[in-house]
């Protein structure tokens, strides 16, 4: 298979939105693996030259370059599938994850976040990245061990629902902010349009489930994705699956609802693997499942089931 390689460039990325007539900026066959760099940043968050940190390039001229539109993520892609389908699903092995900056940002904006009126002033920090240490070095002292992931992993959306932000995850995938995503985990996207038009970016250092003050370690990575087209399986919300677990996942600004969503979508799934009856997986979930909270910051919350793998053996 071919190894294709994607860099965030002005005429490589789309800011703030995903849309379906979005001309693809790579096009690769099915197994294919490509490599892709993002940035991440508005103008408002580099830190000043004085830090001594490197900005790349390509931030500055994408600044300049690209508009942004409905939402903050810049994303690079898209990138089609000779093949896909509508109706098929899109298998994202996420092979390798590596840090593109020396440095990453966290911030807190007054009216957003899970305690929106509780900060009532902007306030942007700036965190060292220590590639050979895998460790952020924090402003306020200590480090935090990096568990680097891409916030936004995405196909296009339905063509009727036209220019969407980027900002609430949805069926497409997006913003799914799941720290789970690291480096050898698999996700698997409900394809909407022809060519599946895959894109990636908001990445992330580390983040805690919720992400709460609505910033992670937000920096730039370097992502190398093998990219399957799935005839065999048919998905209404993206799924995940690491070594040990798979994981379902639901997104609605009630959180309840997330809950209903990511747990249906795990009694399907143990369903389909075990033949169990809805009954018996249903208690399945409750004995052995974990509901965590993914998110509560991005309009649409999150929530993902994970459920361990020796569970699904089919009796």
């Amino acid at each position: 298979m071919t190894h294709h390689r994607l860099d965030a460039a002005p005429e490589t990325v789309h800011w703030g939105f995903f849309d379906a007539t979005l001309a693809p900026v790579l096009t690769v066959d099915s197994g294919d693996t490509v490599t892709i760099s993002s940035v991440s940043g508005a103008p408002e968050h580099l830190p000043a030259t004085a830090r001594g940190f490197t900005i790349p390039p390509a931030l500055p001229a994408i600044h300049a370059r690209v508009e942004r539109k409905l939402g903050p993520h810049i994303c690079t892609g898209p990138v089609a599938v000779r093949g896909a389908r509508a109706g098929q699903v899109l298998e994202v092995r996420i092979r390798k994850i590596e840090l593109a900056y020396d440095w990453g940002y966290n911030f807190i904006r007054p009216g957003a976040g899970a305690l929106p009126d509780d900060f009532d002033a902007f306030h942007l920090t700036h965190i060292g990245l220590d590639a050979a240490r895998m460790v952020g070095r924090l402003a306020w002292g200590g480090e935090i061990p990096l568990r680097p992931f891409f916030g936004v992993m995405a196909v296009a959306p339905p063509g009727d629902w036209g220019a969407v932000s980027t900002a609430p995850p949805r069926q497409n995938g997006g913003n799914l902010d799941n720290k789970e995503l690291t480096a050898g985990t698999t996700l698997y996207l409900p394809i909407h349009v022809d060519g599946a038009l895959f894109s990636a970016g908001d990445g992330h250092g580390a983040q805690g489930d919720g992400e709460v003050c609505i910033t992670a370690i937000e920096t730039g990575l370097v992502g190398t994705f093998e990219l399957h087209l799935r005839d065999d399986l048919r998905l209404d919300w993206p799924r995940a699956e690491t070594a040990t677990h798979m994981i379902t996942m639901g997104f609605d600004p009630d959180l309840d609802q997330c809950v209903t969503i990511a747990l249906r979508d795990m009694i399907r799934l143990v369903c389909e693997r075990t033949g169990l009856a809805r009954e018996d997986a249903y208690s399945l979930c409750s004995l052995a499942a974990d509901l965590r909270v993914t998110q509560v910051v991005n309009g649409n919350k999150g929530v993902h089931a994970m459920l361990e793998k020796r569970y699904l053996a089919r009796r």
